[in-house]
């Protein structure tokens, strides 16, 4: 009996030694996570049930030369409702007043709203969504109202807020305007002005302290946010709203009628390079057209017959031979290396000068007058083509920019039939607004600029930073090359194959361009056209130039060339900008007693509304348009929808009254 006692003894003693010792270490445990790594898991913690969000900063507007906007950031709040948080002698006396006011302000049944809140509290509901897409005028509102007045812990209000980005002219420009987006990886990417200058747009981030208050759900820790998030600059471009509608409508219609790929149209202010208007358009598989690519920026390609004015401004330069130098057409074929250059024309057209060889846009005498004078030193004739800076990019701060090509004498490729091929616009490869830069050169006075989306930053009304005109070439040629080059530009549409747009009244000048595209692949199966027209308005005091470039139009009518797909887009644009919408310079002008100095669209400005007299149908038009126009006879205009003319109340032909009001019903 005592043995047994005895193991008792020593078992109990064994038990409380061992229970000793993991209190010991138990003590040990604590005393290390109290004071040792304390702060390491009282900030764990932290971290694990309070967190910094950030609020993102709202993001500088984009606005057009004209002062309207085209992108801005807007202020999205959504309001929830912690159900816990409010005592029940405070929730109780302010519930059915918050719910008459909510009602009001969200247009819904009161008793709905309250039932909704008491569920809520009865659930223990601590994230219920009252509300959400509020404006800021909303959110204030509601900010405001009985028991939410009270704070975050006192009655109970969430507030979440959003930045979205908007373009209230809507998909006009689109491209241009461009985004800036996350992407899964973590990085940023974008397009057009938003993200090219994203670094002026983006302001500062702010911060906001938030408690975890069930799984997934976060609710601030006070009214005011840790950080207050700072606005971007906003940014000034050189767009000016309503060409960019002209520019947008004209190329959409002849791109719907000719069933055309896609396409894209370039206005720019000669003087400045100031690009007013910039509209690229793909078609969808559904048949509409929409922005998608920056066509006119982006895409390189064969110019086809507007390369040839490289080739005429290069021979005039270097005295080779003159505008009256003539060539023999040889029936509308010449061949070299075994390879035919024909002439659009069947049969070719005898033997012309080389200035009416490049109005009529024949392929064998400017191929002739080029390899004639350049076969034994083709170097000096593409010295030239790098003198207009065709072969490189224009290095405008926008990705993606298309990459030219122009064949070098010293490339390995280079290879007989270079040369002629260059002369039409073939071999050699770069984008419309490389095209077009090299046009407005000669619209003005030989003076190459830099185009230019984007004029200035600002802050409020403080000038942050302006981009100035910037002369890429200040000569491309000389005084007297430049005078007959921009006569035979004239004559294209006077008498060449532009002359379908001449108009008496107006003056344009300009050149044609049909190249095939494809025509190497697949046995030629996949060949199509691009039709263009470039050139600069009015002729004789140029303030804008212009570029329309279509891709793939149908060619069941054989009508695929460039006056008649591209030219009427160019044409429409200009009649449009000056009989419309005329400018403060222009109706300046108007009053110049010197009538050297005005120019021949402030004659035909004047004309134009002479002759108006009568109400015109504007049934079909955009509303945009329609509005312009009539406002410009001297009529109030109230426009009711969005799209094209469907009604009018007042009808076409009655005698225009002004300070009378038509009313515009669009579709």
């Amino acid at each position: 009996m005592a043995v047994i006692d005895k193991y008792i003894s020593y078992r109990t003693y064994l038990v409380a030694f061992f229970i000793f010792l993991m209190a010991i270490a138990i003590a040990v445990k604590l005393t290390n996570i109290q004071w040792v790594d304390g702060d390491h898991y009282r900030e764990l913690a932290k971290e694990r049930t309070v967190k910094n969000f950030v609020i993102p900063a709202n993001k500088g507007n984009i606005y057009s030369a004209d002062g309207s906007l085209l992108a801005t950031s807007i202020p999205n709040y959504a309001i929830r409702f912690d159900a816990v948080a409010p005592k029940t002698e405070t929730f109780e006396k302010n519930v059915k007043l918050l719910s008459d006011s909510l009602g009001m302000i969200l247009k819904k049944s009161s008793s709905t709203i309250q039932n909704e809140l008491r569920r809520a509290r009865a659930n223990k509901n601590r994230y219920f969504l009252v509300a959400q897409k509020l404006s800021y005028t909303e959110y204030m509102k509601i900010k405001g109202l009985p028991l939410f007045n009270l704070g975050a812990y006192k009655g109970g209000i969430i507030i979440e807020q959003k930045t979205i980005r908007e373009h209230p002219i809507g998909h006009i420009a689109e491209r241009t305007i461009g985004y800036e987006r996350k992407m899964p990886e973590g990085y940023s990417d974008g397009k057009g002005i938003e993200w090219a200058y994203s670094k002026y747009l983006n302001g500062k981030d702010g911060k906001i302290l938030k408690q975890k208050i069930a799984k997934g759900q976060w609710k601030p820790i006070r009214d005011v946010n840790e950080v207050e998030p700072q606005d971007g600059y906003d940014v000034i471009s050189t767009i000016d709203v309503y060409i960019q509608d002209i520019a947008h409508h004209a190329l959409l219609k002849q791109l719907e009628e000719y069933e055309a790929d896609h396409g894209c149209v370039v206005v720019m202010e000669t003087k400045t390079g100031h690009i007013k208007a910039i509209s690229n358009l793909g078609r969808a598989t559904d048949g509409t057209y929409y922005e998608t690519t920056n066509y006119a920026y982006a895409e390189s390609h064969e110019p086809g017959s507007t390369f040839k004015l490289v080739d005429l401004m290069a021979i005039l330069e270097d005295k080779v031979a003159d505008t009256s130098t003539v060539y023999d057409s040889h029936g509308g074929v010449v061949i070299y290396s075994g390879r035919k250059v024909r002439d659009s024309h069947e049969g070719g057209y005898g033997k012309i000068s080389l200035a009416r060889g490049f109005e009529v846009s024949s392929n064998t005498v400017m191929v002739q007058a080029v390899y004639n004078n350049y076969k034994n030193n083709p170097t000096k004739f593409v010295n030239h083509i790098n003198s207009y800076g065709l072969n490189r990019k224009l290095g405008l701060a926008f990705q993606g920019e298309g990459k030219p090509f122009i064949p070098q004498p010293s490339d390995k490729n280079w290879s007989n039939i270079s040369l002629p091929w260059m002369a039409f616009g073939y071999g050699v490869s770069v984008t419309p607004l490389q095209t077009l830069t090299f046009y407005n050169a000669v619209a003005n006075n030989g003076v190459m600029v830099k185009p230019q989306l984007v004029s200035e930053i600002k802050a409020w009304n403080k000038t942050i930073k302006k981009y100035d005109t910037e002369v890429m070439n200040p000569r491309i040629c000389s005084p007297e090359t430049l005078k007959k080059v921009r006569t035979v530009l004239v004559n294209v549409v006077k008498k060449g194959t532009g002359s379908k747009l001449y108009s008496k009244d107006f003056s344009m000048a300009g050149k044609t361009g049909t190249a095939q595209a494809n025509y190497a692949t697949n046995g030629g199966k996949d060949k199509h056209y691009v039709s263009s027209f470039v050139g600069y308005f009015p002729s004789d005091n140029p303030k804008y130039s212009c570029i329309v470039v279509v891709h793939k139009p149908n060619t069941s009518g054989n009508d695929y060339y460039g006056a008649d797909v591209a030219g009427p887009v160019f044409k429409r644009i200009a009649q449009k900008i000056f009989t419309d919408t005329p400018s403060t310079n222009v109706i300046k002008k108007l009053d110049n007693p010197n009538p050297k100095q005005e120019s021949s669209y402030n004659t035909y400005y004047v004309k134009m509304q002479k002759k108006q007299n009568s109400v015109p149908n504007v049934k079909g038009m955009s509303g945009m348009d329609a509005v312009a126009l009539l406002e410009n006879l001297g009529l109030k205009v109230k426009a009711v929808g969005v799209g094209k003319v469907k009604k009018q109340s007042i009808q076409a032909g009655q005698s225009i009254v002004k300070n009378s009001s038509i009313l515009l019903e669009l579709s």
